[in-house]
């Protein structure tokens, strides 16, 4: 059943390339992630909250 597998020599190195390519995404996200200033964590901790979004109540008809 195998031996009509081909395989090729450069398939290894698109898997090994496809394979350093997401870790070295990976690892620069997450080194930026760990030398973030403290008042730019606590900007982006706040960064959901700093727009103030219409209340459902306000839209609702009155009953």
């Amino acid at each position: 059943m195998f031996r009509r597998l081909l395989l090729e020599p450069h398939a290894a190195l698109f898997t090994f390339v496809a394979f350093l390519t997401a870790a070295s995404i990976y690892c620069s996200v997450a080194w930026r992630a760990l030398r973030m200033g403290r008042a730019q964590t606590d900007h982006f901790a706040r960064l959901p909250f700093a727009t103030a979004t219409p209340s459902a109540r306000h839209d609702a008809p009155p009953s």
